[in-house]
C-alpha cells in the first residue's frame, strides 16, 4: 500500500510504505558574497539542499492500516524533513494511535512557510502540536536545512537522526525518556511534554553529508555501524533508505539477533523485556532446573527511514 498526499507545490506528506526520491531545492539557486574591493568579481556561493529517499514498513500486525508512523518532506528553503511515531498504548483505550501522528505531520507540513515559524523547528513543533485536535500522542523529530548549510533539529522523544560525513557519524540525537521504553511525547492530554522540552541542535553541514532520520523502529534494531556501512555501500538515497528499512525489519523479527534495544534492556536490568512476552519468547534451555529465556531479540515496530544527501544547487 502506498499513499501520498500533496499539500502544496513544496510539500509531500506520507504515512505509508512507499520509497521515493525527492530533490529539495532552495527557493533561490545562488547567493552572492562581494569582496571588500569594489573592483572584485562577485564570488558565487552555491546554496545547499537535500535530496531525499524514504521508506516506511509497518509493524507486521498493523500493515492493513499502514502502521502508526507518519512523516513529511518539504522543499521549502533548503529542505525540511520530519517523523512522528504514534504511541501504541492508546490502542488500549480504543484510540487509533495513527490519527495523532498523521494529523501532527499534516499540520506541520502546512505550517512550514508560516511567518511566525520563521524556519525554526521548535516553533514549528509548537504550532503543529497546538493545531492537532486528534486524541493520542506521538514522539516527533523535525530537521530543517537552511540555504547556508545549517541543519536545525528539534526532537521530542526517541525518534532519531544521524549525520554521516566521509564514513563517520559526526552528530547523533539521543532519546529523551521518563524511564526505559517510556519516551517524551507530545499529547492531546493537558499534562504532557511541549515544544519547550524539545532538544534543539544546530549542525554545520556541508555538501556530501548524509542525514539518516527515522522512528525508533530503525534505531532500536540497527546499530550505528550498520547504518554507516549501509550508507557507504549504497550511495543512492532511495536505495539506502530501502536497504536500511529492510535491515531493521529483518532484525526486528529475528529472535536470535541481539539488537540495540535488547542490549539497552539488559543494561537497565530488564533480562526479559515486557515486549518479548507479547511478541514471543526464545527458549534457550534449562539451567539448574530453571527454564532460561534469552533476552537477545529484535523489536517489532513500525519502521520509518528517511535518508537525505546534502547537495549544492
Amino acid at each position: 500500500m502506498a499513499v501520498t498526499v500533496s499539500y502544496s507545490r513544496h510539500h509531500q506528506f506520507l504515512s505509508s510504505n512507499n520509497g521515493i526520491a525527492i530533490q529539495l531545492p532552495s527557493k533561490k539557486l545562488m547567493s552572492f558574497i562581494r569582496c571588500s574591493s569594489p573592483q572584485s568579481t562577485p564570488i558565487v556561493r552555491p546554496e545547499l539542499s537535500i535530496r531525499v529517499g524514504t521508506q516506511l514498513i509497518p509493524h507486521p500486525k498493523k500493515v492493513a492500516k499502514g502502521g502508526e508512523d507518519a512523516f513529511f518532506v518539504s522543499s521549502y528553503n533548503g529542505g525540511v524533513i520530519a517523523v512522528a511515531d504514534g504511541v501504541s498504548g492508546w490502542a488500549e483505550k480504543d484510540v487509533d494511535p495513527a490519527q495523532f501522528s498523521r494529523e501532527l505531520m499534516r499540520k506541520a507540513s502546512s505550517l512550514v512557510e508560516d511567518e511566525e515559524v520563521n524556519y525554526d523547528p521548535r516553533i514549528l513543533v509548537r504550532k503543529a502540536h497546538a493545531a492537532t485536535s486528534s486524541t493520542g500522542s506521538a514522539t516527533v523529530i523535525v530537521s530543517m536545512l537552511d540555504k547556508n548549510g545549517i541543519l536545525k533539529v528539534a526532537n521530542v522523544g526517541d525518534c532519531g537522526l544521524r549525520v554521516i560525513r566521509k564514513g563517520q557519524i559526526i552528530f547523533s540525537t539521543f532519546p529523551q525518556e521518563h524511564y526505559f521504553d517510556c519516551p517524551y511525547q507530545l499529547s492531546s492530554e493537558a499534562v504532557t511534554q511541549t515544544y519547550l522540552d524539545a532538544t534543539v541542535t544546530s549542525v554545520d553541514s556541508m555538501k556530501g553529508d548524509i542525514i539518516v532520520m527515522g522512528s525508533d523502529g530503525l534505531f532500536d534494531n540497527v546499530f550505528d555501524h550498520e547504518i554507516v556501512s549501509t550508507i557507504t555501500k549504497h550511495q543512492d538515497v532511495v536505495e539506502a533508505a530501502k536497504v536500511l528499512a529492510d535491515l531493521a525489519y529483518k532484525h526486528s523479527v529475528d529472535f536470535y539477533f541481539e539488537s540495540p534495544y535488547s542490549l539497552e534492556a539488559r543494561t537497565r536490568g530488564f533480562d526479559v523485556p515486557w515486549w518479548k512476552k507479547l511478541v514471543g519468547q526464545k527458549l534457550t534451555g534449562m539451567t539448574n532446573g530453571i527454564l532460561v529465556i534469552s533476552s537477545s531479540c529484535g523489536k517489532m515496530d513500525d519502521i520509518t527511514v528517511i535518508v537525505g544527501e546534502v547537495v549544492s544547487n
